[in-house]
């Protein structure tokens, strides 16, 4: 990356969204975990957070919302979305050789209101693998 092009990146607005990871993967250090690597993304999909706890992987998907009028951040994480992030964990274990690792998913919920703190909830193993893709995770 040139110094230009991090600099623009530096100073960018940053989304409600990019802000959110941000503060998740602050919430997740806080916590003892490692954070490997961030908005990864392969032909499949995009992870938000890949981290590490206590050896094992742990894809987290961050979903951040101003209020929850129109319904709970962890309603996108629909079928459809553990599908594709089901996909896209797969492709990041193969790439890494961590296949016999063992790996969750974990989702954490941001509500956030102008001009206030956020609200994190963090759900734990939040969903199993799906797909055909599920046969490589333990």
């Amino acid at each position: 990356m040139s110094l230009r092009t991090w600099l623009a990146d530096l100073f960018r607005p940053r989304t409600l969204g990019e802000r959110g990871e941000a503060i998740a993967a602050q919430y997740l250090k806080r916590r003892g975990f490692k954070i490997v690597a961030r908005r990864d993304r392969s032909r499949l999909g995009e992870l938000d957070l890949v981290a590490v706890e206590d050896r094992t992987i742990v894809f987290v998907e961050v979903k951040t919302r101003r209020s929850a009028r129109k319904g709970q951040p962890t309603e996108a994480v629909d079928h459809a979305k553990q599908c594709q992030l089901t996909r896209a964990a797969l492709t990041f274990l193969k790439s890494h050789g961590l296949l016999e690792e063992q790996a969750r998913f974990d989702v954490i919920a941001i509500i956030w209101p102008k001009g206030t703190s956020p609200r994190i909830e963090h759900f734990r193993d939040a969903f199993s693998a799906k797909g055909p893709s599920r046969q490589f995770f333990r």
